[in-house]
C-alpha cells in the first residue's frame, strides 16, 4: 500500500514538473511597448506605378503553380496600391467564401504596407485587440504587399487553406515581383 502511495505521489510530482516546463516553454514573447517612439515609421515604403494586369496575372499563375503542386485548392487576388482588384483567380474546389477574403487580404497588405501577418501576430500573440477595430483590418496570414524598385505596386492575398497554408502561397507568388 505505501508502495502505491509513493508511487503515485512520484506520478504527481513528474507531471507537475512536466506541466511546469511545458508552460515556461509555451510563454509567449514579451509584447512590444506601445509607449515606444520608434526613429523611423514602421512599414514607410513609398507607393509607386500600380501594377499592371500583366504582371498581377503572373503572380496569380505562380500561385495556382504552387497550389496545383501541393493539391491545395485556393482563391487569389491582386490588388493595386490602393487596394483596387487587377486580377483574380478562383481554383475548382475552392471554397467560396474565400473569395472575399483573398482580396481582403490583398486590400489590406497593399493599403497597410505590411503582410496581413502582423495583424494577425498583434492579436494573438500580444493580445492588442484594438487592432480589429482599425478600418478594413483582416488579422489573418495570407496578403503580402508586392514591391518594386523599393516601392509598393500592390498586394497579393490568398484564402482557401489555413493561414499557413495561404500565406505559403502568397510568399512564392509575391517573389514574382520582390525581388
Amino acid at each position: 500500500m505505501k508502495l502505491r502511495v509513493l508511487t503515485a505521489i512520484a506520478l504527481a510530482a513528474g507531471l507537475l514538473a512536466s506541466a511546469a516546463q511545458a508552460q515556461q516553454a509555451a510563454a509567449p514573447a514579451a509584447p512590444p511597448d506601445l509607449n515606444a517612439i520608434p526613429e523611423k515609421m514602421p512599414f514607410n515604403l513609398p507607393f509607386g506605378t500600380p501594377i499592371t494586369m500583366d504582371s498581377a496575372q503572373a503572380v496569380i499563375q505562380a500561385a495556382i503553380a504552387e497550389a496545383n503542386k501541393r493539391g491545395w485548392p485556393e482563391d487569389f487576388a491582386v490588388v493595386d496600391p490602393g487596394g483596387n482588384l487587377v486580377a483574380f483567380a478562383r481554383m475548382d474546389g475552392a471554397q467560396l467564401a474565400s473569395i472575399a477574403i483573398a482580396e481582403h487580404k490583398a486590400r489590406t497588405a497593399a493599403r497597410y504596407r505590411r503582410p496581413t501577418r502582423a495583424f494577425e501576430d498583434a492579436v494573438q500573440k500580444f493580445g492588442f485587440n484594438y487592432i480589429l477595430t482599425l478600418d478594413d483590418v483582416i488579422a489573418s496570414r495570407g496578403g503580402i504587399p508586392l514591391v518594386e524598385g523599393g516601392k509598393i505596386v500592390g498586394a497579393v492575398g490568398c484564402s482557401g487553406g489555413t493561414g499557413a497554408q495561404d500565406e505559403a502561397l502568397c510568399m512564392v507568388a509575391a517573389g514574382t515581383v520582390n525581388k
